[in-house]
């Protein structure tokens, strides 16, 4: 319920590109400066969020990261200058996204061992279902009444989520992995950067996630420049992958997870989500292929995500479980500095089209990379 109602606010960042060129009228260069921002906000909340959940715990980091990131969503739409925008993003992601490990530490400590992938695909819904919500719901906002609605909608729901975490949830100590117990103290305490496999695997996430982010920050200015698509049309493009998600992974998920290993599937996803971006390029400016680019990205993302977070969360012990999921929040994070000036800037400079086939060479060089991390490691699980 604390995510479904959290991310049934977002609206903001899905249209931040569009509203920052259109809006403000800034270049697609500045847009991606401030984008970057976000991103660098985001690699220090990530690792705030793990070092603080490790030692204050998962159950209090959620709570005053939703509150504090409404309140700074609330005060963002009143920027409209450059640097005071840069560093008003800056803030919000770290506060923002210091929520990401300490949230999905919260996932193994409410979860059974043997159901943790289904757990995860279960948050994993509600995140897409509130998705599918809310870039509708600002795409209207934007078009019809003005974008400064969706400052207030995503603060307000924001702090909404905090009050519902406080009054429902159960505060819960983090759940001792099974096999814990027989591992040496240098094992249970071992950091991730002491891991070479891991490492290796979050540098893959990491270019799945550059990927991805193209989704947030290039994909909606294409839609609206080069496809004349309108915000309510974007929106609802952007919501039909949060609600294909939600109804359907928890599915697959079930159906998958004890049939292939977990790194094979990871792979998959990154070799559909690079072939999406290949897809645009089949024909120029033919709106129909902004579909099939949004379903081919929603497949990669199912076969890809929930895996992915499992493999991490086992790699890890109940000491470093913080840790970890920092790193693998911190691949995110990282890539969503990248992203913003690597996509638009590629974009001003030699087209859309030139995107799209780096970002599918980069969808083909992750899932290698994937595969090797599985033979590497012999997860076959």
């Amino acid at each position: 319920m604390v995510t479904f109602i959290n991310r049934s606010g977002t609206m903001v960042i899905p249209f931040l590109t569009v509203y920052l060129t259109v809006e403000r009228h800034f270049t697609m260069e500045q847009a991606g400066w401030i984008m970057s921002a976000f991103g660098a906000g985001s690699l220090l909340g990530s690792w705030l969020g793990g070092w603080l959940t490790d030692r204050i715990g998962f159950y209090n980091v959620q709570l005053w990261t939703l509150a504090g990131s409404g309140l700074i969503f609330l005060g963002l739409g009143q920027l409209t200058h450059f640097w005071p925008l840069c560093i008003g993003v800056f803030i919000l992601s770290t506060v923002a996204d210091a929520f990401r490990p300490a949230n999905l530490t919260a996932v193994s400590a409410y979860s059974k061992p043997e159901n943790l992938t289904r757990s995860l695909s279960l948050v994993r819904m509600a995140i897409n279902l509130g998705w599918s919500i809310g870039p509708a719901i600002g795409g209207f906002l934007a078009a019809h009444l003005g974008y400064q609605w969706l400052f207030l909608a995503d603060g307000a729901t924001c702090i909404l989520s905090a009050l519902v975490l406080r009054i429902f949830l159960p505060p819960r100590r983090s759940r001792q992995r099974e096999g814990d117990s027989q591992e040496t103290e240098e094992e249970i305490h071992r950091p991730p950067y002491r891991d070479p496999a891991f490492l290796l695997f979050i540098f893959m996430i990491g270019l799945v996630a550059l990927c991805f982010m193209q989704f947030l920050y290039t994909l909606p200015v294409y839609f609206k420049t080069d496809l004349g698509l309108s915000e309510d049309q974007i929106g609802l493009l952007l919501a039909m992958n949060g609600l294909i998600i939600g109804l359907t992974e928890v599915t697959v998920v079930y159906v998958l997870e004890n049939r292939f290993p977990r790194l094979f599937l990871c792979a998959l996803g990154a070799l559909i989500i690079g072939l999406a971006y290949f897809s645009l390029n089949l024909h120029p400016h033919a709106p129909v292929l902004a579909i099939v680019c949004m379903g081919l990205l929603t497949v990669g993302e199912i076969f890809n995500f929930p895996f992915a977070n499992s493999f991490a969360l086992t790699r890890s012990t109940s000491r470093t479980k913080g840790q970890y999921m920092a790193f693998y929040t911190m691949a995110f994070a990282a890539a969503s500095i990248v992203a913003p000036p690597l996509g638009l800037n590629l974009a001003e400079s030699f087209g859309f089209s030139v995107v799209w086939y780096v970002m599918g060479g980069l969808g083909l060089l992750a899932t290698a990379g994937i595969l090797w991390v599985q033979r590497i490691t012999g997860d076959g699980t």
